[in-house]
């Protein structure tokens, strides 16, 4: 028992660094092209924080973070419960499986750009996908929870949308108004937020039938 904690552990901190690092690397790159375009500070920080990947890998760095400084503490009891490291697994996930089947290779990255990329949308998924099958708890997982799990990606959703109408600028192309329209848009929404939820039922039942198994 105590060796697994110690691993748990261990391997806790190696995501939650490589998380960080992945998120600063990218914050520096971001920032350091486009204010030598003349972009602003906020701007840039503004279109930084409408990536789900950007969010996503966030909340993956916070959730791992606050439960080593405080694990008896409020944010560090809430960050490790079922149902937020699940949600957390599927969003993840959604920017691992997403980016790796439809948007790879859609622009062509150099330098640590390349890394950044790797590590946000490869590396701290897959890390934190680990985390959730080896050491995440399971027990109290209910099927109710996937309505919970769409909330986030309805909002971030909506926020890009009407972000996009009034500045243009879309983060993904599927949800490019610009080029798609409203029509083709919707539907690629609606196929988003499916996929949320398929993703969402597969994990939920996985953790059920493990939780079951080891006990």
């Amino acid at each position: 028992m105590h060796q697994k904690k110690s691993l748990k552990i261990a391997f806790v901190v190696l995501t939650a660094l490589v998380a960080w690092f992945a998120i600063i690397l990218q914050f520096s790159i971001s920032f350091s092209i486009f204010l030598s375009e003349g972009r602003t500070f906020g701007g840039i920080l503004v279109q930084l924080l409408s990536y789900f990947t950007i969010l996503s890998n966030i909340l993956v760095a916070i959730s791992l973070t606050l439960p080593l400084l405080n694990p008896t503490g409020k944010w560090g009891k809430y960050f490790s419960s079922e149902s937020v490291t699940g949600a957390i697994t599927v969003y993840i996930a959604t920017v691992g499986i997403t980016y790796n089947i439809i948007l790879r290779n859609l622009i062509i990255l150099e330098g640590f750009s390349v890394l950044a990329n790797e590590l946000l949308h490869v590396v701290v998924p897959v890390l934190y996908v680990l985390y959730w099958f080896l050491f995440a708890a399971k027990a109290r997982l209910k099927w109710g929870e996937l309505y919970y799990w769409l909330i986030y990606p309805l909002v971030y959703l909506i926020y890009i949308l009407i972000r996009g109408a009034i500045s243009g600028y879309y983060p993904y192309p599927f949800v490019d108004v610009n080029v798609l329209g409203y029509a083709t848009v919707a539907i690629n929404s609606l196929g988003m937020i499916a996929g949320f939820a398929i993703l969402s039922a597969l994990l939920i039942l996985t953790g059920r039938s493990m939780y079951k198994s080891n006990n």
